[in-house]
């Protein structure tokens, strides 16, 4: 039997691969304002704090400061578009259907704990058919607080039926691994998703690289846990 009960992942960089669509949306916004485009492989590494602080970044990038009720119209045009083009090229990252089986079988639940709002994320997961695959699925708005914030970890596990001591979190960037550490939880780092500070530098638990490695990787957390 897996240690961990309950497994608690990101969303965007660590199930999903939800940049192409964010970077198409982004760029939709930043198009209105006469700016160009943010490549690709440069906006990856801006994902992961919300629709807000991602739009900040871009326009950092051209060296444009606006003000709150600007951003906060660019916001709002960006979810409207996101939310209608949400799963255009957004696919589950390879090996994950099959790792959440294994699991299954094993006696874990799951949960996804973001910073991208619960409707928007409700909605990508329904497209992609796997939102009856987590107990739970809490954003930025579900609390009203955000990662690195402990608050939204653990009201995720006590909504998703979970104990914080049985519990694994599993990520791809500094608040994921900011949030496991304050909430006192295990947390192992995925090194394909969306950050400038590679993950390893973050020092989780453990590392993988592929999907299909997290259950080894939830086992070498219980058999050390057991050792201690």
């Amino acid at each position: 039997m897996s240690y961990a009960r309950l497994v608690v992942f990101d969303l965007d960089g660590t199930l999903v691969d939800t940049a192409p669509d964010l970077v198409a949306a982004l760029n939709f916004v930043l198009a209105q304002e006469g700016l160009a485009p943010v490549p690709a492989q440069s906006a990856r590494k801006m994902i992961g704090a919300g629709a807000r602080a991602l739009i900040e970044r871009g326009l950092e990038r051209d060296g444009r400061v606006i003000n709150a009720e600007k951003l906060g119209r660019m916001t709002e045009d960006f979810i409207a578009y996101y939310a209608e083009n949400i799963a255009v090229e957004s696919r589950p990252f390879d090996g994950l259907v099959t790792a959440l089986d294994v699991l299954e079988a094993r006696g874990c639940r799951f949960a996804v704990c973001t910073n991208k709002l619960e409707w928007l994320s409700k909605r990508l997961l329904d497209r992609l058919g796997l939102s009856s695959r987590f107990a739970a699925i809490c954003g930025a708005d579900t609390f009203g607080i955000s990662k690195p914030d402990p608050a939204i970890l653990r009201q995720t596990v006590a909504r998703a039926g979970g104990e914080i001591r049985s519990t694994v979190m599993v990520g791809d960037a500094g608040p994921d691994i900011g949030v496991a550490r304050r909430a006192g939880i295990p947390v192992i780092g995925v090194d394909y998703g969306y950050t400038d500070v590679p993950v390893r530098d973050l020092s989780p638990d453990a590392v993988i690289s592929h999907l299909s490695e997290l259950p080894a990787a939830l086992e070498l957390l219980a058999s050390q846990r057991q050792v201690q």
